[in-house]
């Protein structure tokens, strides 16, 4: 069984290592002694084995099941096939040998299905964040950024030479118009327009699944900044796929294409592919080119990488992936029903145990997104989750530093090959676990700790000792 080969994997990385080091290396000895300090805690990321089918998938990024039922790797033989004399390597950077036809043609489809003027193709989503982030703010310049963007933002902001950096409260219209009016009222080179600020948001936050409320940030920003020197950079990692005509994102959903200045498209998750995607205007193009060392210094995209996006690209423009965005929805939306009507929850609930914000008033929303956590006390995110994976199911825990400090969630992850008996078996595990720790909470149990936790942690005990 899954969890078995999962939990073995995990309590190994979970044995302490610093004494057995005494006699190697200090500096190796060191190391292994800062990872004793998570291990001790139940809390080092480690590297998990690949499931087979028959685990209840709540984690990958297979959103719209194209890698599971196969159908991105048909699309991808037959862009290959079309190709047989293809080069594999690049063979160089972007400014060198690198920058070949099909590449920028591939870029020049991808810009215009997003509705962009052009398309610059990274290795990675991350690495596209990372390096308009990092590159495209000027010296003087401003960076203001939700609580709650990406790590890969707040990599590139450690790289970025803006003078001020500067966060705002999670997806709060009221604290963006602080922030910049601070700006604007401190600083004469903002309101003048001789200094710009880029604004740094998410179209559907990858932690807990709400939306940007994008359009309401637009008009406050052009109102304060009316000379254009406040723009936007937003992720839409989460959105493609999922919102907007043919699965083009949020943006394109809203019809706001021309009014972000920079959009980051990941094809490593719905579209089933691999890289990323800037979608800009050619002036943040040549500054991308010029002066960003993270993608330019190395070598560009190989054929195959592209090939897949455009793949993946092709299957949302031809309308192939309509029927699995509208199963997302559908199961998001039982998955909500489902969970809400279980007393147990209702229960659970109510004594602050679990809430899943999301649930509230979802039949109001026009739509639904596909991650959904679920909160926990600090702790106990771990024990839903060790609860979860011995009933053959993955949905994984988050904790600080991954989210906020004194917040703790299981994130479940949608996807269009997820059925209604998964979620009936989830949500029945859910509420199963929930009854257990409210009967410990209540004192009519003679445990302190849930059945799973019991379980796992006296296998770490019986490694250590």
């Amino acid at each position: 069984m899954y969890s078995d080969l999962m939990l073995k994997t995990w309590l190994q990385e979970h044995t302490l290592q610093s004494q057995a080091m005494k006699n190697e290396p200090a500096f190796f000895r060191n190391l292994e002694q800062a990872l004793d300090v998570r291990r001790a805690g139940h809390g080092l990321m480690t590297a998990k084995p690949r499931w087979d089918k028959s685990v209840i998938d709540w984690t990958t990024s297979d959103f719209l099941s194209l890698n599971r039922s196969g159908r991105i790797r048909e699309a991808f033989f037959e862009e290959i096939a079309r190709h047989d004399n293809f080069e594999l390597s690049a063979s160089g950077s972007r400014v060198q040998y690198g920058n070949y036809d099909y590449l920028k043609e591939v870029e020049s489809e991808v810009a215009d299905f997003f509705g962009a003027e052009t398309a610059y193709i990274t290795h990675t989503g991350f690495h596209a964040n990372v390096s308009a982030v990092a590159t495209v703010p000027l010296p003087g310049d401003a960076i203001l950024y939700d609580e709650l963007v990406h790590a890969s933002t707040h990599e590139g902001m450690k790289l970025s030479v803006a003078a001020h950096k500067i966060s705002f409260l999670h997806n709060d219209v009221d604290s963006l118009h602080d922030a910049l009016t601070s700006l604007r009222d401190s600083h004469p080179a903002f309101k003048s327009g001789a200094q710009s600020i880029l604004i740094c948001v998410e179209s559907i936050y990858s932690m807990k699944g709400d939306v940007c409320p994008i359009k309401a940030f637009i008009d406050v920003t052009k109102e304060l900044f009316p000379l254009g020197n406040a723009q936007f950079i937003i992720d839409e990692a989460h959105s493609v796929g999922i919102l907007g005509p043919n699965g083009r994102g949020l943006i394109s959903l809203l019809g706001l294409e021309k009014e972000i200045a920079i959009r980051i498209h990941v094809c490593s998750k719905a579209l089933a592919s691999t890289g990323g995607v800037i979608l800009c205007n050619k002036t943040v193009r040549r500054v991308l080119i010029h002066q960003g060392k993270y993608i330019t210094s190395s070598g560009a995209p190989s054929f195959p990488m592209v090939a897949s996006i455009r793949a993946g690209i092709g299957l949302l423009r031809n309308g192939e992936t309509k029927k699995a965005q509208d199963d997302i929805q559908h199961i998001v939306k039982y998955f909500f029903e489902t969970l809400t009507s279980n007393p147990i929850w209702e229960e659970a609930a109510d004594e602050g145990l679990l809430s899943c914000p999301l649930s509230d008033d979802w039949e109001a929303r026009p739509y639904v997104t596909h991650i959904v956590p679920i909160f926990t006390r600090p702790g106990h995110e771990q024990y839903l989750f060790f609860h979860l994976v011995l009933r053959n199911m993955n949905a994984y825990n988050m904790s600080p530093p991954t989210i906020p400090k004194g917040t703790a969630l299981v994130r479940f992850v949608f996807h269009a090959h997820n059925t209604r008996e998964q979620v009936d078996t989830t949500v029945a595990a859910i509420c199963d676990w929930a009854r257990e720790m409210l009967d410990i909470e209540n004192g009519e149990s003679g445990n302190t700790l849930p059945s799973a936790a019991r379980h796992v942690y006296s296998r770490i005990d019986d490694l250590r000792s």
